[in-house]
């Protein structure tokens, strides 16, 4: 049996990245969507083992220790994480996955997984960027600040990805990405 594709997407907070990963998967049902780990509280609106597994620190160091984990990052004072039994179950069985991750975290699933796809989202501009931030209104004003400085980190790495999509309007780059992924489910099938 064929190995699923690994498509992992990422961009800085505020690009538009998890409302264009829901369009993504509606159009492709038979995609799995690779549910993270994280220490952070649950937000409003969010469902366990729908948008993250919510887990003490505790629990997530020692998965840390176990190698439970495919990549992991702590910003933001939390802890985040991929699961290395979500992405392995669907590859192997032929599925492909999408898996929203950070800068790093896609850049160090490359190193483990060189096939993977890696999609930049990219603003139209840092300033567009923090417009979209404030006007979410998710974080408090040490969050929103610790977002925004870490979004020029992440930017400054997006030219080591496979593929860049700029959102300046939200349904045109939802439509890039379909395209996008439909060329790479195609690729060596």
């Amino acid at each position: 049996m064929e190995k699923g594709k690994l498509i992992a997407i990422s961009a800085p907070s505020g690009t538009g990245k998890t409302t264009i990963i829901r369009k993504v998967l509606q159009a492709f049902p038979d995609i799995a969507f690779s549910v993270s780990a994280t220490t952070r509280a649950k937000r409003d609106r969010e469902e366990e083992g729908k948008h993250y597994y919510f887990i003490s620190e505790k629990e997530f160091k020692e998965k840390i220790e176990k190698g439970d984990f495919v990549e992991w990052e702590k910003f933001y004072d939390y802890y985040y994480g991929t699961f290395k039994s979500e992405v392995e179950n669907a590859v192997n069985k032929g599925k492909s996955i999408i898996l929203e991750i950070d800068v790093n975290g896609a850049l160090n699933l490359k190193k483990i997984y060189p096939e993977a796809f890696l999609i930049y989202i990219v603003p139209p501009s840092v300033e567009e960027l923090v417009k979209r931030l404030k006007k979410r209104n998710t974080e408090d004003k040490s969050d929103l600040e610790k977002r925004i400085n870490r979004s020029t980190m992440e930017l400054s790495l997006k030219d080591k990805f496979d593929h860049l999509i700029e959102n300046k309007e939200l349904n045109t780059a939802i439509e890039d990405i379909k395209i996008l992924i439909k060329q790479i489910i195609k690729k060596e099938n």
